[in-house]
């Protein structure tokens, strides 16, 4: 995890520009507190903020290609670089171990075909690739928009780009999220989609495979390649099916290092696993026996209600969003992320994206027939990166720490997506994810891997939900909420929860440019508002929680 922030089209000595750029990258310090770098030219400033997880020692940003002129800063982590620099060796030279410096390679052997080569790298990465001699500057997200990364312009039209909007408030007047899986081109002007799937179309994945032993080997290699690191690293066990498969899958190469550097065992060979929840929470429960099947050195952290009512307004300043799901979901996340840094450990595996691909969510039993089941999931998949990917990439890099999340590796999507939609869909007799848990019968104690969903903000204990209405029913009276529209006329506040979380957000992105990157909309058990139809009751009882859906959850409201 770290952060870029850029500047370009802009004229004359940078100097000033300089003091600025560092000055704003200053603020995302929090998402790479081990270096900093700057590359100031004439057209061009690219600054960033280092956490070191690949090539601890030659790996410093801003990196520089073989032409000194091509200069490159990223937010990421390529997964299969060792593979694309075989490929690229013999034309371009080397000069550190750092997995992002395959972009520079890739960028000098095809400069005009950056939507063709992108395509070939499998990563987490934002990134802003500047080339002095074309005057030329190139932006790119990943496909499913794991990174963060913001862009706007200044009133001088300069453009800004960076990993947080925090960075990018009181500069420019309009804020937007760059779009994931695009490439912005300076020559081009606009940015451009490079990842199609076939498998976003029903018709090109209806008929299809239901072997579930696919996803089993595609899982596995995936964490195994998103195990690359030269630095202590762990999983998030909650205790439900995702992340326990993950933890399940992370032990079986956790004693053996990815990077074929001579060593046989890794200098951390033990894998930890850490649970957060209220006391006596569900999560805790379920983590605790998934931890002992599996064999993790585990940690439980416990957390009172008015310690997440205490941290509120530096979740709602880290995450950048008044999302109520997310809030609700981020406040442990975020509290977990400290306890975790403090241990050393500077990456973590997480579940996010299983119940996207698989129609994980509760809701999902709602949906009429398979093209609707397979439409959601796309459009899931589509908004993920304004809300789990946000949660679980800012969470963690508040206190330095690195998410990465396997179920979603693009080589992993393109064979859990393929999937037929009829066989993934809940029905009668079958649960939801029920391929996932036929895929990996036998790794995990059954009570785990049939456990019913739990989304996170419900599982860490009911209670926690319930104490941030009652208290947003104290702090928002019922005038307000009736004036919400006056006080916050764009994508106004539905309830008194989402009221409490706004006015914070406000205070700390004043004016419209941020409020227009928060996703808005009518949601029961985290579906889009596209979902809401599926069933007469959705409308009248639309709430985030996994609670609401009747007569599907075990503890329905």
């Amino acid at each position: 995890m770290c952060s870029i922030l850029g500047i370009f089209d802009f004229d004359g000595r940078p100097e000033g520009l300089r003091r600025q750029a560092l000055e704003m990258s200053r603020l995302q310090r929090h998402r790479g507190p081990d270096w900093s770098g700057v590359y100031a030219g004439d057209r061009a400033i690219l600054a960033h903020e280092r956490l070191a997880i690949v090539d601890v020692e030659s790996g410093a940003q801003p990196l520089h290609g073989s032409d000194p002129g091509n200069v490159l800063a990223v937010n990421g982590e390529i997964y299969n670089h060792r593979v694309l620099e075989d490929a690229l060796a013999r034309e371009y030279p080397f000069r550190t171990r750092s997995d992002c410096e395959v972009l520079l390679a890739l960028y000098e052997q095809r400069p005009d075909e950056a939507a063709t080569w992108l395509n070939e790298v499998n990563g987490i990465f934002a990134f802003a690739l500047y080339d002095e001699s074309r005057d030329r500057y190139l932006i790119a997200r990943d496909p499913m928009g794991v990174m963060p990364l913001y862009t706007g312009r200044d009133r001088e039209g300069r453009l800004f780009v960076a990993s947080e909007m925090k960075a990018l408030i009181g500069v420019c007047p309009e804020i937007r999220d760059f779009p994931p899986g695009h490439v912005l081109d300076s020559e081009v002007g606009e940015p451009v989609r490079y990842y199609t799937p076939a498998w976003r179309e029903y018709d090109a994945v209806a008929g299809g495979a239901s072997d579930p032993e696919p996803i089993r080997e595609a899982l596995e290699a995936a964490v195994e390649r998103q195990l690359m690191s030269d630095v202590p690293y762990a999983t998030l066990l909650s205790g439900g099916l995702d992340s326990s498969i993950i933890a399940a899958l992370a032990m079986r190469y956790s004693r053996r290092r990815v990077e074929t550097d001579g060593a046989e065992e890794a200098w951390w060979p033990r894998l930890h696993s850490f649970a957060i929840g209220l006391e006596s929470s569900p999560d805790l429960a379920a983590a605790r026996a998934a931890a002992a099947a599996i064999g993790t050195v585990h940690h439980e952290i416990i957390y009172t209600i008015q310690e997440g009512l205490d941290a509120l307004p530096e979740v709602v300043r880290h995450l950048e969003t008044f999302d109520v799901t997310t809030i609700r979901a981020s406040t442990p996340m975020y509290l977990m992320a400290r306890r975790i840094k403090a241990m050393g450990i500077k990456m973590v595996l997480s579940g996010e994206g299983a119940d996207e691909i698989f129609g994980g969510y509760l809701y999902f039993h709602r949906a009429p027939d398979a093209r609707a089941f397979h439409d959601e999931t796309v459009r899931k998949l589509d908004q993920l990166y304004k809300y789990d990917c946000l949660r679980a990439n800012k969470s963690m890099a508040a206190w330095g720490i690195e998410a990465r999340v396997p179920f979603l590796d693009r080589e992993f999507l393109d064979v859990a997506m393929s999937l037929d939609p009829g066989g993934k869909r809940p029905a009668e007799g079958r649960m939801e994810k029920d391929i996932l848990r036929r895929a990996f019968d036998g790794i995990l104690p059954d009570e785990i891997l049939w456990r019913q969903k739990e989304q996170f903000s419900d599982g860490v204990g009911y209670g926690w939900i319930d104490s941030l209405r009652e208290l947003a029913g104290r702090e928002v009276s019922d005038r307000q909420l009736e004036r919400a529209a006056v006080r916050f006329p764009t994508n106004p506040p539905l309830t008194k929860e989402a009221y409490l979380y706004r006015s914070i957000f406000e205070e700390h992105f004043p004016g419209e440019p941020a409020v227009r990157c928060v996703p808005e909309g009518p949601s029961i058990a985290c579906s889009t508002p596209a979902a809401i139809l599926w069933d007469p009751e959705f409308a009248a009882n639309a709430d985030p929680s996994g609670r609401a859906i009747k007569g599907v959850h075990d503890r329905s409201y």
